[in-house]
């Protein structure tokens, strides 16, 4: 009964702020852009800042959202998406000899070449076992030594993980029909004794049915949350969904995250394995998967003061749509390449919210995040939702190149990892779900229930460092375009010197834990518009002129280091 009261909470979320005054519900859609003056210390200050922007001629900067896709004819998006000036829409000629036919507006690198793209995918671990299980079948592991040894024992934790994951999976559907089948009879039961009547808890207890009184207590626990249950038929409807949400997750467990025989690339059409060839996909960078993308696009740049439904932190702004992301783990080859796109094509910053737990060919991410510190572009990553420490626990993409092939730098200087707030404050101010690390996270900003953009004309709150990510990437944009003669790697230091300092003592992630500040993050602090751009305005430029990459600059064999 818990479960299922936590799954109508939950989803009750959405309708308690839909039918909040209005007043507050505006103040609440903007709560991150607002201030520690508001009553939502964690915002950044933006708001603050344009209401005494100074005058000026601003440069517009090209963000490319490396995502899931981006709704390109959003009303609050379409004036401030990148058009590639060199292409001719629509005439399936690669105008601009770029290798990308009628890339107009970014590129798909998980289309395919009859327009589809891959939505749903399996997870890297998964991906990785699939590989592996031929190699080891049939292998007695006492016999193996040294090396061998080591790798057999990494493949069999991946196989006991993978195993186990379908395993639950499974059962927890077993588990969630039974329940269904008990709360919908119970339900069932109680709408016909009530015959009309409103609904009376005591009536339902003392009936003396074993049904009558299960309904009794979803209603009562229901209520004890605070929720007022206005009839039975409702309490159907939202369990009802509730339910087919918890059997679609398992489904997708078993069918894809975890299922080492199914293979997306398929519809690709490309050979993963041929590293030397970014030229694959196609041009659909919306596609039916595109809310998470989307959303991120209008935290950065949805167009200001167009009387739609918010604003952008970045007013001069052009939106590149790559397309990476599927519903699954992206895999490490289409990242660097749409790194290297972005770069080549123009982009200043390159937001990745993404990530995942392996990174098998980590080489290609590394080179291309090298390939645009050498053109001056800032890479701003999200931390990760996994309430973890990755300092200790690695997530990729990260800023530490492999140590094999290491070339150069020992990390990527010109990125910027971003935990997550809330808009509480105090000790309550980083996000319960996300990642810290003293030495891999760089700032934080705000992260949980934030209002933008999604497909056809909609807005909707989500939450994660997929969100506070944007937040940042807005606020280089914010700089750049003011102050186009700085580097990407003095905007990430006006960024993190301009922090607000948090709260001496918060709670830490996933834990009860009350930790110093300073120990979650490199900076300890929040990102804040108003003193970045005061720091910013007295930082000398160091930024050579920045055009599209030339042409005999671009090294399309990314499997190279």
């Amino acid at each position: 009964m818990n479960n299922l009261t936590k799954c109508i909470l939950s989803a009750l979320f959405g309708y308690l702020i839909l039918f909040s005054p209005l007043a507050a519900q505006e103040v609440f859609e903007k709560w991150y852009q607002l201030g520690p003056e508001s009553e939502f210390p964690t915002g950044i200050r933006s708001e603050e800042w344009y209401a005494s922007a100074p005058a000026g001629k601003p440069k517009t900067i090209i963000v490319a959202v490396l995502d899931s896709g981006v709704d390109i004819y959003h009303p609050d998006l379409r004036d401030n998406i990148w058009i590639n000036q060199d292409e001719i829409p629509g005439n399936k000629i690669d105008d601009d000899q770029n290798g990308f036919v009628d890339d107009v507006s970014g590129w798909n690198f998980i289309g395919g070449p009859d327009g589809t793209s891959v939505i749903k995918e399996s997870l890297e671990v998964t991906r990785e076992y699939s590989k592996e299980r031929e190699k080891w079948k049939g292998v007695d592991p006492a016999k193996l030594k040294g090396k061998e040894k080591k790798e057999y024992e990494a493949f069999a934790e991946k196989k006991v993980l993978i195993e186990t994951k379908r395993e639950n999976a499974a059962l927890q559907n077993s588990q969630v029909l039974e329940m269904q089948e008990v709360v919908m009879s119970a339900l069932a039961a109680a709408k016909t004794e009530l015959n009309g009547d409103s609904i009376d808890i005591t009536r339902l207890e003392n009936s003396g049915n074993e049904q009558l009184q299960i309904a009794a207590r979803i209603i009562q626990s229901v209520e004890e949350q605070g929720v007022a249950v206005e009839s039975i038929d409702w309490l159907v409807e939202v369990a009802t969904a509730q339910f087919k949400e918890q059997l679609q997750a398992n489904d997708e467990i078993l069918q894809y995250a975890y299922n080492p025989d199914y293979n997306s690339r398929t519809i690709v059409g490309d050979n993963y394995t041929d590293f030397e060839n970014p030229h694959y996909g196609n041009n659909e960078i919306k596609g039916t998967f595109s809310t998470h993308g989307t959303h991120v696009a209008g935290i950065i740049g949805a167009v200001r003061d167009n009387g739609e439904g918010m604003n952008g932190i970045a007013d001069h702004v052009a939106i590149m749509g790559v397309k990476i992301i599927p519903d699954g783990d992206e895999r490490d080859k289409d990242v660097a390449n749409a790194i290297r796109y972005a770069v080549d094509n123009g982009a200043s910053v390159i937001n990745m919210s993404f990530g995942k737990g392996y990174s098998p060919e980590k080489y290609l991410v590394d080179d291309a995040m090298k390939y645009a510190a050498k053109h001056d572009v800032l890479l701003v990553l999200g931390a990760g939702n996994e309430s973890t420490d990755i300092d200790a626990d690695p997530k990729y993409p990260n800023d530490t190149y492999a140590k094999k092939k290491l070339l150069g730098p020992k990390r990527a200087k010109n990125m910027l990892s971003v935990g997550a707030l809330s808009p509480d404050g105090g000790e309550l101010a980083i996000a319960e779900f996300s990642n810290y690390g003293k030495s891999e996270v760089d700032v934080f900003a705000p992260g949980v229930f934030i209002y933008s953009t999604t497909p056809d004309s909609t807005y909707e709150y989500l939450s994660g460092t997929s969100m506070a990510s944007p937040v940042v990437s807005g606020v280089a944009a914010l700089i750049r375009s003011r102050y186009p003669d700085l580097s990407a790697l003095q905007v990430k230091d006006v960024i993190m010197k301009s922090v607000r300092k948090l709260p001496a003592s918060v709670t830490q992630p996933g834990t009860f834990d009350t930790v110093p500040s300073s120990d979650l993050s490199i900076s300890g602090g929040i990102v804040d518009v108003v003193t970045a751009m005061k720091l910013a305005s007295t930082t000398k430029g160091k930024a050579k002129k920045k055009n599209r990459v030339a042409e005999s600059e671009y090294v399309p064999v990314i499997g190279k280091t």
